[in-house]
């Protein structure tokens, strides 16, 4: 059992996650070239505190690619949880109480579908996500009637996001810790995680050895949908509002974040660790290169190219677990 764990250790630090965080270390190393802000405690929350945006949405992405599946309806069921949210705040009192609860709802709805199509119809889950997020999306534009949303977050919303608590932590890295911390229980601890690790490596050897496969794959990605349109919660609380184009930049950032931290996109291997590390790398990437006030072309150019590179070294491992 200890050299079991010793070895468990040994992948852990000798991998994908250790050059992520690595990364990380030489990004604020050269961040400090620019301003010595950058390895400052205040830069370095601050930085945790938008990074736990993207990191409540790529916890609910790895769920699904650990599956070996993908998710790419995350841009409107982040849109669909904020801006339903905000619109339960105009329902009086009773509706600004269970505003969070309702969007996080709704995106758990729309992570159904997906699992339903995906489990029980057989569609490729690239199509069927996609499919959902033109219906969320259609759906938006029904009930704001193409205009921009005119409802407010509630206090609740704006106190997640924007607040601070124990030692000045803010409270949206607090919420990140405990999502995260739920996600790795349910990943190492239970018997769901075990099925969603199993179906990555192989479903039809899940499905015979007793696992009920299509209900693990529906739970998984009514657990993504949740967990995204939290992060639209949040993302509406930050801002005071919601936007229709609010989960635009997530999709992108959210799959790589999962990818770049060792998670295999074929499914079947990947640590909560290495997440965590990826959002982080994303987050500081971002900022670098908006301090450096380089050009939006080069901008994407490096971003895209850094993504890629980390891709082909990390990504396309066959799964191992």
């Amino acid at each position: 059992m200890a050299s079991g764990l010793v070895e468990r250790l040994r992948g852990l630090i000798g991998g994908p996650i250790t050059s992520a965080f690595g990364c990380i270390v030489a990004l604020l190393l050269l961040g400090s070239l620019y301003s010595s802000s950058f390895l400052s405690p205040e830069y370095l929350l601050q930085q945790l505190k938008v990074a736990s945006f993207l990191g409540v949405i790529a916890t609910g992405a790895m769920l699904v690619i650990l599956l070996g599946q993908i998710d790419l309806s995350v841009p409107w069921v982040v849109a669909v949880g904020g801006m339903m949210a905000t619109a339960a705040t105009g329902w009086g009192p009773w509706g600004s109480a269970f505003a969070i609860p309702f969007g996080i709802a709704c995106g758990v709805a729309l992570g159904l579908l997906n699992g339903f199509g995906v489990a029980f119809l057989r569609i490729p889950s690239m199509i069927v996500t996609l499919a959902v997020n033109a219906v969320a999306q259609g759906l938006m534009v029904v009930h704001t009637g193409g205009f921009s949303p005119q409802d407010a977050s509630s206090p609740a919303m704006r106190f997640i996001a924007t607040g601070h608590g124990l030692l000045g932590i803010p409270n949206a890295l607090l919420v990140w810790a405990a999502v995260g911390a739920g996600a790795v229980f349910v990943l190492t601890r239970t018997g769901f995680g075990r099925c969603v690790y199993a179906i990555g490596n192989r479903e039809r050897a899940a499905y015979l050895s007793g696992a009920r496969t299509r209900l693990v794959v529906m739970a998984a990605f009514a657990v993504a949908g949740g967990l995204s349109a939290f992060g639209g919660v949040l993302l509406a609380g930050y801002a005071s509002k919601a936007a229709q184009a609010m989960g635009d930049p997530y999709l992108l950032p959210a799959i790589a974040a999962v990818v770049l931290g060792g998670t295999s996109i074929l499914g079947g291997r990947g640590h909560y660790l290495g997440t965590v590390a990826g959002v982080i790398l994303i987050t500081l990437l971002q900022s670098i290169l908006s301090v450096m006030q380089i050009e939006e072309w080069g901008r994407h150019l490096i971003y895209g190219g850094v993504i890629v590179a980390m891709l082909l070294l990390y990504g396309r491992a066959a799964p191992t677990r």
